[in-house]
């Protein structure tokens, strides 16, 4: 051996202390035992970032490419050209580029017969990271190249962790920006911080909304033993963990501890969120490069899905209510068809009751104006024809009383097709007309011999329209009279049943057979029973009657006595429509 493979080393003054980092790989890699010693002891109290050096040697390249081969993640490696060829060490390089594709290890190449391998060859056609000269590596200069070379490798390392984590990312972003449910986006995101990371971490992620209270929080997602508080708002969180959260939402930032980390995202929404992670190890500064830009691009994921989810909800709103509107108009289509069909009916009614006034009431008209005509000229003879003078009297009053009831067919006609009634709600003293009426009907009861006795109490007050009421009432008395026979008791009373005020009518008529319960309050349904002096009747009554109580909310009713004569129908209407004074 010349001299010029001697390496003259130097030791530094003081060695530095053990580290706990994980120590710094490095390889020597020479044929001379005595590298390796004299590189062992200038390296002895090495120390880079708080980790020291561990020291691999391999006595030959064939024995150098055995370890890299099964040891992957050198950082330097020290190596000699000449050793069992004059280019051993040339080919390692090669065999660590090319087939081993490991392009962070930094090679710094030392040489004790400069001119077997030509720096400048060298440098050009290899890919090494150093060239020296054995004879020029005091401790010192050892030391300066070693810690350089450390410092690139660290540096490519934090690259290519960036590299990993930014391909990890663009894959990932596609996939959370598909999400279309927040709590989906949630576990997606806290799957993909711990794929970023390569670490194994639990952790959840929680939303403060700008709407709701300052400490109402709801929890999103969750994993490892936080997995059950996903979207259940009920469970209260650990108080450690609470505090931990509530300090992300006042500090909004990232922090990074030895176990705990939060990670703080303001939506452009208003809405805050949280990830609380908890990791088996802690986050290095390429670590923490990631989180921050990961986390950047966050806030814009939520807000599509908050935007997303909120066109939704104002998607279904809108659904419903064109569903309601579609139903109004239906409605109002109906409406405008019946109003339409009861215009047609109500002008053919018109047209009927002018035809019928143009040719039914003619006749008797001209009757009765033939007749008067006939009284004057029988006046002016002397002595006047009394007895012809009553007949044309007779036939007159016949004439008018055929014309009254057409009269009042039509009228009866004409407002029982009116489909459109109203009434009105307005303090009646129900009590009051009652006896009203019964007053109106007692000598149209007298004139056939009969007694109308009312039993209605002092006062009674409903909300209702009196007028109509009073139509109810008086067709129901007159009824009575109608079909009662001469001498009977027809007895009117106002009570309290219950919930309901009724106005009942009791007569001494025929009463009422099967076939009349079953068509009794039907339009023009005449009753079996008939008239007992022969007055008219249109068949209305009784439909006005239920038609009346139907608009204040109540019913008409109509009942037999068993053996006794007579029926009695009333007016059942509900005590909320007013009370008792």
């Amino acid at each position: 051996m010349s001299d010029d493979d001697i390496l003259f080393l130097l030791p530094d003054d003081e060695p530095g202390e053990a580290m706990q980092a994980a120590p710094w790989p490095v390889m020597v890699v020479d044929d001379d035992p005595a590298v390796h010693e004299g590189t062992r002891f200038a390296l002895s109290g090495y120390g880079l970032d708080g980790a020291g050096l561990e020291l691999i040697s391999a006595y030959s390249a064939a024995e150098a490419r055995t370890l890299l081969s099964a040891r992957r993640g050198m950082a330097v490696i020290l190596l000699d050209v000449v050793m069992e060829t004059d280019d051993a060490g040339l080919r390692l390089v090669d065999f660590v580029r090319r087939e081993l594709k490991d392009d962070t290890v930094r090679i710094i190449l030392r040489t004790g017969q400069p001119g077997q391998a030509p720096e400048r060859r060298v440098i050009v056609d290899y890919d090494i990271n150093d060239y020296k000269a054995k004879t020029e590596l005091t401790a010192d200069k050892l030391f300066t190249s070693l810690t350089a070379a450390l410092r690139a490798y660290q540096q490519l390392k934090r690259l290519q962790e960036t590299r990993r984590g930014l391909e990890i990312i663009i894959d990932a972003a596609p996939m959370l920006l598909d999400y279309k449910s927040m709590q989906r986006l949630a576990e997606g995101v806290l799957t993909q911080v711990s794929s970023l990371l390569n670490v194994a971490c639990e952790g959840i992620l929680v939303l403060r909304e700008q709407s709701g209270p300052q400490d109402a929080v709801s929890v999103l997602a969750g994993s490892g033993c936080y997995q059950h508080l996903a979207g259940d708002g009920q469970r209260p969180l650990d108080d450690d963990v609470r505090e931990i959260v509530a300090r992300a939402f006042t500090e909004r930032r990232h922090t990074f501890g030895d176990r705990w980390s939060t990670l703080y995202v303001h939506t452009a929404s208003g809405s805050e969120i949280v990830a609380l992670l908890k990791a088996d190890r802690s986050l290095s500064e390429t670590d923490r490069a990631l989180i921050g830009l990961f986390t950047s691009r966050l806030s814009v994921a939520f807000d599509n899905v908050i935007l997303y989810e909120q066109l939704q909800r104002a998607n279904i709103r809108l659904e419903q209510r064109v569903v309601e509107r579609t139903g109004e108009l239906m409605r109002a289509n109906r409406r405008l068809a019946m109003q339409r069909s009861d215009l047609r009916r109500a002008n053919q009614l018109k047209t009927e009751i002018l035809g019928t006034v143009a040719h039914d009431l003619k006749n008797p008209l001209a009757v009765i104006l033939g007749r008067t005509e006939m009284l004057g000229d029988m006046i002016e003879v002397r002595p006047p024809p009394a007895e012809a003078m009553h007949a044309q009297i007779g036939h007159i009053r016949e004439t008018a009383r055929r014309l009254t009831g057409m009269i009042e067919t039509l009228i009866a006609d004409a407002m029982n097709d009116a489909l459109d009634i109203t009434v009105r709600h307005e303090p009646v003293d129900f009590a009051g007309l009652a006896r009203e009426v019964s007053q109106a009907n007692a000598p149209l009861a007298e004139t056939k011999g009969q007694t109308l006795r009312s039993a209605i109490p002092a006062g009674l007050t409903l909300h209702g329209d009196a007028e109509r009421l009073r139509e109810a009432m008086d067709n129901l008395i007159s009824n009575a009279i109608k079909y009662s026979p001469t001498g009977a008791e027809i007895v009117v009373t106002v009570t309290r049943d219950g919930d309901e005020t009724v106005y009942a009518v009791r007569d001494h008529g025929p009463g009422l057979s099967p076939e009349d319960i079953g068509r009794l309050f039907g339009r023009f349904q005449r009753l079996s029973a008939k008239p007992t002096a022969g007055e008219g009747s249109t068949g209305l009554g009784l439909s006005i009657v239920r038609r009346i109580a139907e608009l204040h909310g109540g019913r008409a009713t109509a009942e037999t006595h068993g053996d006794a004569p007579g029926s009695t129908f009333a007016i059942r209407l509900p005590s909320g429509v007013g009370e008792v004074s």
